[in-house]
């Protein structure tokens, strides 16, 4: 899987820019605020229609046109899959209202020249992101841990996004109407209705979370090992908010007929538990106005010889395990699909020792089209570059370096 061309239009600090890009190890190097991140997320903007380091789409909008009786941006990426090509082209437009109020934007999808909405992206180009900013994994909030696992089950099945997607307006609505119980007054079986429909989105939610878990921890494991020289262990798990309380003990327990393992826990067994936790939580979620139970409140725990790394770990480790999280991720790709993703490492050697380096490029070398992005050429090896691609970035304008 690569990308082997890219068009850019009032993208960030990109007013134009066409790029023929080869398979293979891509280095693209500048100075700071140059453009290196921006060329890396617009790669990741038209493989999942969003983006991590902007919280709303004006942001991706070049700044010069603003004044502009339409502002907008465009990009466009011609993806190579199995030999199978896709051209996809994301618009962004920038409509005026009436005076007082914000304008508002305008985004059009279209793959192979058809228009799609953004879900109908996911899994169409797996691609894999790392940024300096992956730190907040490990000690960021529970949600950051939640996102990670949302946003890589999201580009493996359609399903789950869908159901994500429905259960964050379940939720909504059925906060809404704590809310107003809380304040107004009314009758609890007002919620019935909304807790059956919460209970059978979440349980698929968490059903298919614990399944990428298992399947993601040897990967983990493995990575981390390399990364580290064999030093460090390191643990993931799923920690639920649904799953714990007597009636999870229940069905995730030994049988009674002495099995060392427990039998398999399917989503009907979780919506029970999920149900029974809700009952169970039911007179503070009328306290507070707030729903207390669901994959919502979920959370991954990190743990390296047996230590909450979410609590106790340093800059290096952060570094670390975030590195492996987004390798494992990676890996879990290429095993479930079997093609490895588009690889997009952000600014990932400078904190790297010479193990951790020539752990990554073995890593780099085995994806059919990587990208690396470096302030300085000397993070590389002569040997490295000589086989890649590499670019230059200075605001904005992307030249080839032999």
């Amino acid at each position: 899987m690569y990308i082997e061309r890219l068009s850019l239009t009032n993208f960030r600090n990109y007013r134009e820019l066409t790029l023929r890009l080869p398979p293979g190890q891509i280095v693209v190097y500048g100075g700071n605020a140059q453009g290196k991140t921006n060329l890396l997320e617009a790669i990741y903007f038209l493989a999942t229609g969003h983006t991590p380091h902007a919280t709303s789409d004006r942001q991706l909008i070049h700044w010069a046109v603003w004044e502009d009786p339409l502002p907008f941006a465009r990009l466009e990426g011609d993806f190579v899959t199995d030999g199978e090509r896709r051209r996809i082209e994301i618009a962004l437009v920038i409509h005026p209202t009436r005076m007082g109020q914000s304008s508002r934007i305008q985004k059009t999808i279209r793959v192979n020249g058809v228009p799609r909405r953004v879900s109908d992206l996911l899994g169409l180009v797996n691609v894999v992101l790392f940024s300096p900013t992956d730190t907040a994994l490990v000690v960021g909030s529970p949600g950051e841990r939640r996102h990670y696992l949302d946003e890589m089950l999201c580009q493996l099945d359609g399903r789950y996004a869908r159901t994500l997607a429905r259960y964050r307006k379940i939720l909504t609505q059925r906060n809404h109407l704590l809310r107003r119980l809380r304040d107004e007054g009314g009758h609890p079986n007002e919620l019935q209705f909304w807790d059956d429909q919460l209970v059978s989105s979440g349980a698929i939610l968490v059903y298919r979370r614990l399944q990428v878990i298992e399947r993601l921890k040897s990967y983990v494991r493995r990575i981390h090992n390399a990364l580290t020289g064999d030093g460090e262990a390191l643990e993931i798990a799923y920690v639920s908010s649904v799953l714990k309380g007597p009636a999870a003990e229940a069905v995730i327990a030994p049988s009674a007929h002495g099995d060392s393992e427990p039998p398999p826990l399917l989503p009907k067994h979780i919506e029970g538990v999920f149900r029974a936790r809700l009952q169970e939580r039911a007179p503070a979620e009328r306290a507070q106005g707030i729903t207390l139970v669901g994959p919502h409140r979920a959370d991954l725990s990190l743990t390296v010889n047996g230590i909450d790394m979410r609590v106790y770990s340093s800059r290096g480790q952060q570094r670390t395990i975030a590195l492996a999280l987004r390798l494992a991720e990676a890996a879990l790709f290429q095993d479930a699909t079997g093609t490895p993703p588009l690889l997009l490492l952000d600014d990932v050697l400078g904190e790297l020792d010479a193990v951790r380096r020539r752990f990554l490029m073995d890593v780099v070398r085995r994806h059919q089209q990587a990208f690396l992005t470096s302030t300085d050429l000397e993070d590389f090896t002569p040997e490295f570059l000589a086989k890649a691609t590499v670019l230059h970035v200075e605001s904005g304008t992307i030249t080839a370096v032999r």
